[in-house]
């Protein structure tokens, strides 16, 4: 049984009654969200007696985190990857994505399914690895790519990307379009080359029915990607954009259907002025369904500090309805992340999910706790409130001791003023 077809029979267990309880969101409450597929649980039935820590993505709770972790075929280390992902769920991301594509891909995907978190992977990388390495992605067969997507299942994948919605009407979009950068999506551009070159339709779109049998068989979430996001702001609501989430809108009807969780991937890179219009025409055309954003990255000019732009574009995101926040890294565009730029990846799309929260009512204490510690001086429990600890530390010890700091020192205005925090 689905967790999607227990919570439409008002079935919960007591991993589903503490998720609750921690979203400040009665159980009841929480199994209509997800009966109705506006909420979405990432669980394989196959971790469900492993030391699994359940997030719920979508209406009416927290915003969430991922962090994508991964090798590459210049970075195949799989400790350096799992380092990674663990300094991500230090620094609070809810989930981790293995986008591995170098190495062994199934040692590592197994020994990041050993953490505490939801794992997502995007099977289309390693059945186009594997058909690379025999000579070219083109030669990947149907049967290929659904017995990789089986094998992530079984293996106890919580959540995966699949490309469903690029198909052979929506490249003819991409095609009359006056696109600057194409397809930006890894997974989009693996498909969109096979189907080219065989003359097909996308296997993920033709055989949806049967991916769809996979997905139920372990309860694994659908998350339904972009393959035509937009890589540049200049590419950013085009027909392409538009025709790939009308065909996203129209499979996530089938998902629920079939009594398979699902959610759906954005952009990309969105200029300021048209994120709240993006998300609402998501949330409406897929009617609620939890949306999980690749920032969005606001400009195109920062490479090197685009966990900056990606964490404005997200916090604005995340305020219009967005469910789920991608994490971007300073390396984005540049390189493969190292160990701090993915903790300064996580903590800006962090900051970024908060301030919506923030803005929405929620977590309201946390910050009114800290400004009373703030105004009384009390370091400690600033440092224990905030979001990198570690960082808000480092700043302190490398100034002058003292109950004020050298900011201003004597003249300290909480300080002068007599307020105390009480």
């Amino acid at each position: 049984m689905t967790l999607i077809k227990d919570a439409r029979r008002g079935i919960a267990d007591r991993e589903l009654a503490r998720l609750a309880l921690a979203e400040g969101v009665s159980v009841e409450s929480l199994l209509r969200r997800i009966a109705s597929g506006r909420v979405v649980v990432p669980r394989n039935l196959r971790r469900q007696d492993a030391e699994l820590r359940l997030v719920g993505i979508g209406e009416g709770l927290r915003v969430k985190v991922n962090a994508n972790v991964g090798t590459s075929p210049a970075c195949t280390s799989v400790e350096e990857e799992l380092e990674k992902a663990r300094v991500a769920l230090k620094y609070g991301a809810d989930t981790l994505m293995d986008l591995s594509t170098g190495g062994e891909l199934r040692e590592i995907r197994r020994k990041m399914l050993e953490l505490p978190a939801p794992l997502g992977t995007v099977p289309v990388y390693e059945a186009g690895v594997r058909a690379e390495n025999r000579g070219s992605i083109v030669d990947m067969s149907e049967d290929e790519l659904f017995s990789v997507i089986e094998e992530h299942a079984k293996d106890g994948v919580d959540f995966m990307t699949i490309h469903a919605g690029l198909t052979l009407e929506t490249l003819e979009a991409l095609e009359r379009s006056s696109r600057i950068t194409g397809i930006v999506s890894r997974g989009g551009s693996f498909l969109a080359l096979w189907m080219k070159h065989n003359s097909s339709e996308n296997p993920l779109y033709s055989e949806f029915d049967y991916l769809l049998e996979i997905a139920r068989e372990h309860d694994v979430t659908l998350s339904l990607g972009d393959a035509l996001r937009p890589g540049c702001v200049a590419d950013a609501g085009d027909e392409a954009q538009m025709a790939e989430l009308l065909t996203l809108a129209r499979l996530v009807k089938r998902c629920r259907e079939a009594g398979v969780q699902c959610m759906v991937e954005g952009p990309g890179h969105v200029p300021m002025n048209q994120i709240e219009a993006q998300v609402r025409l998501q949330k409406r055309l897929c009617d609620g369904a939890p949306f999980y954003v690749l920032g969005p990255l606001v400009t195109d000019i920062a490479p090197g500090y685009d966990h900056i732009t990606g964490a404005i574009g997200g916090a604005i995101a995340a305020l219009a309805g967005a469910d789920f926040l991608c994490y971007v890294t300073p390396a984005e565009h540049l390189s493969l992340p190292a160990r701090e730029d993915v903790r300064l990846g996580v903590v800006a799309a962090r900051i970024a999910a908060h301030a919506a929260d923030l803005a929405r009512g929620r977590g309201t204490e946390l910050d009114e706790e800290l400004s009373r510690a703030r105004v009384a001086l009390d370091w400690e429990r600033q440092f224990e409130l905030c979001i990198d600890p570690e960082r808000a530390r480092e700043y302190r010890r490398s100034l002058r001791k003292g109950e004020t700091c050298s900011m201003c020192g004597s003249f300290c205005a909480m300080k002068l003023s007599g307020a105390r925090g009480e």
